[in-house]
């Protein structure tokens, strides 16, 4: 079965998570940081390429065998699929289209989820955003593991198992943790998903679905693009709660890994968080990073100090005055 991980609980801290409080900092010193914030003007063409990239890529596999089918989704379409799922990410704090036009980010976060065969894009935004706001919450963060997560999956062997069921806990948990009425753009992101599946798999057979679907699932689990999942805010290093990787593949991941920067800057695109970084280095130089996330998932599995129990956490307490009395640029928007 493997080491056992030495941890019997949470890291549970009584502070503030910190990025309200650097973000205050960094703009005190480097007030240009604003000119950063805002929409990405190509963000909607990137994405629109993938998703064409993709209609194309399941026409090539609808012939396929099996195994080829698998293989393609799990080192192609699988790729893609989980960048879309980070540009849905972006697509959240209104990055497509800014906050000016939420109904054009909510559409386009549909189109952006259809390739993914599974409806998510509406579902994200409602809980990401508390998972900033709350973050650490016992109740609001949902990105954080259960109780029953941390105590069953506490060895070498069990760690992997729970890499492999990533998707699974990362869809479920919200809705058995902190369950939330679907609102009517959920049911409308639901139709538009399962009419592009029913018409997918009318023309071209259920093979296709088995791609769109499979490569989700496969490249959110023990994949090296899903070495985001466990190398944002598991506690490699005692007293740090947010991570920042910086290798190559922040290429095909909208720079999710610059994980800090976006945590300190929910409103600067992912196409600009390098510069955040560039401006205000002495704030992220010197803290905890990471530069493989292949490594990040070996280390999860193998060190004994590591594993589900390895978060920060918060008792539950109304923090929304603390969050919403900073500036303007502290507030991360609803729409």
């Amino acid at each position: 079965m493997g080491a056992r991980v030495s941890r019997t609980d949470f890291e549970w801290v009584g502070s503030d998570e910190p990025h309200a409080t650097r973000r205050k900092e960094i703009l005190k010193k480097y007030p240009e940081i604003k000119k950063l914030m805002g929409h990405d003007p190509n963000f909607k063409w990137i994405v629109t390429g993938m998703v064409l990239t993709q209609l194309v890529a399941i026409y090539l596999v609808k012939d396929t065998s099996w195994t080829t089918m698998l293989i393609a989704a799990y080192c192609f379409g699988g790729v893609i699929n989980h960048s879309l799922s980070l540009a849905i990410h972006e697509i959240a704090h209104n990055l497509a289209f800014g906050h000016g036009r939420p109904l054009a980010n909510r559409a386009f976060g549909m189109f952006a989820n259809l390739p993914l065969g599974i409806p998510m894009s509406v579902s994200f935004k409602k809980y990401h955003l508390e998972h900033h706001r709350y973050q650490g919450d016992e109740i609001w963060d949902t990105d954080i593991p259960t109780y029953i997560e941390a105590k069953l999956f506490c060895t070498t062997f069990t760690k992997i198992l729970w890499v492999i069921l990533q998707p699974f806990f990362y869809t479920c948990r919200p809705l058995l943790v902190y369950p939330k009425a679907p609102s009517k753009l959920e049911l409308i992101n639901l139709i538009v998903q399962f009419v592009f599946d029913a018409i997918l798999c009318y023309f071209f057979g259920m093979r296709v679905l088995a791609y769109m679907i499979g490569g989700t699932l496969l490249a959110m689990g023990l994949h090296p693009v899903a070495g985001h999942f466990i190398s944002e805010h598991y506690m490699f290093k005692k007293g740090y709660e947010t991570y920042s990787y910086y290798g190559p593949l922040n290429w095909i991941t909208f720079n999710v890994g610059y994980h800090m920067e976006h945590h300190d800057f929910p409103y600067v695109a992912g196409s600009k968080l390098p510069e955040v970084k560039r401006i205000a280095s002495e704030f992220y130089d010197d803290l905890p990073q990471h530069n493989s996330w292949v490594k990040v998932i070996y280390d999860f599995i193998t060190d004994p100090e590591i594993g589900p129990y390895a978060r920060v956490r918060r008792k539950h307490a109304d923090r929304s005055t603390s969050c919403n009395g900073q500036n303007g640029t502290n507030h991360i928007h609803q729409n």
